[in-house]
């Protein structure tokens, strides 16, 4: 079975920096577009960035110029460094990764538990 296991939120002041993983492990033929989402309180999810497996890669217009989405193959892991952290940035994060299982033709869309980034003062 294939899990994708985040970590790296936290509390953290405005204008301070986390950096987010997520690791996919298990029977794993190959993995696709990675990404991470992210809902607040209120609001819908929202897709925060994305990176293809050949590591182009898209954001939210709020989140240009200060977050930057990364990835390595070799590890079947994404990262998401965040800097100049705001308030509103405020959120569960969730990973996503479209992989493809040894055995299976198709890709499927797997997430992670998520994890609490809160920015405050």
């Amino acid at each position: 079975q294939v899990q994708l296991v985040e970590s790296g939120g936290g509390l953290v002041q405005p204008g301070g920096s986390l950096r987010l993983s997520c690791a996919a492990s298990g029977r794993i033929l190959s993995i696709n577009t990675m990404g991470w989402y992210r809902q607040a309180p209120g609001k819908e999810r929202e897709l925060v960035a994305a990176i293809t497996s050949g590591g182009s890669a898209k954001y939210v217009d709020s989140v240009k110029g200060r977050f930057t989405i990364s990835r390595d193959n070799a590890k079947n892991t994404v990262y998401l460094q965040m800097n100049s952290l705001k308030p509103e940035d405020t959120a569960g994060y969730y990973c996503n990764a479209d992989i493809q299982r040894y055995y299976r033709g198709n890709y499927y869309a797997y997430w992670g538990q998520g994890t609490q980034v809160t920015v405050s003062s």
